[in-house]
């Protein structure tokens, strides 16, 4: 059976999905971050967001996980004290496929902690969610989000042009790289050489399917 972790442990993070307790990490992760968010994330141009604003938003990325919809995770130091981006499982790719899309706060980059989460998205896809397809969209003009999948074992399968929407209100669209792996593929991947464990929202572990 399909399951949605609730929780996500690696060797140096914690994914879990938000809370609306989290609205002053998050706030903290976006505002230093913003110079570079805003290059290539149409959302980050509605920052600064008042913090009244920032609690309702994570209080509807909670009610779409809860209802079994995106899956939007926060990206936590091990510890769970600090924001270091974000990451989610989105169905908006066709059948039996879920996209992953991620950002990482600018102080965070470099270490390979992107890799990290999308590993564990990765392994969340398809041993937990069950699906066949998992992608990875990139801007070619961002070279340092395309490494992540080429790292993990995705294969690059077309270049689609004018395919994301604009970052600034009014300014043309880019074109897309697309990285996907098959479920079949996964074992045989880089992505599968991170540890990762999943649990539920009770604490309970999640077995691999």
């Amino acid at each position: 059976m399909a399951s949605t972790p609730y929780r996500i442990e690696t060797e140096r993070l914690l994914l879990r999905c938000w809370d609306p307790g989290d609205a002053l990490l998050l706030e903290d992760a976006v505002s230093l971050s913003l110079a570079e968010l805003r290059e290539w994330m149409p959302w980050a141009h509605d920052e600064p967001m008042p913090l009244d604003r920032r609690i309702e938003l994570l209080r509807e990325f909670r009610s779409k996980f809860d209802s079994g919809g995106e899956s939007i995770y926060g990206i936590f130091s091990a510890d769970g004290s600090t924001v270091l981006g974000g990451i989610g499982l989105h169905p908006d790719v066709g059948a039996d496929a879920l996209e992953i899309g991620y950002w990482i706060r600018t102080s965070a980059t470099g270490a390979g902690l992107g890799g990290e989460a999308a590993a564990a998205m990765t392994y969340a896809g398809f041993r937990l969610r069950g699906v066949d397809r998992l992608e990875i969209r990139v801007d070619p003009a961002n070279t340092r989000s395309a490494r992540i999948p080429e790292r993990l074992g995705y294969t690059m399968e077309a270049r689609l042009r004018r395919r994301l929407p604009p970052t600034v209100p009014g300014a043309p669209r880019s074109d897309a790289l697309v990285f996907s792996m098959f479920a079949d593929e996964f074992d045989a991947s880089p992505a599968a050489a991170v540890p990762v464990r999943a649990f539920d929202a009770a604490g309970r572990p999640l077995a691999s399917g």
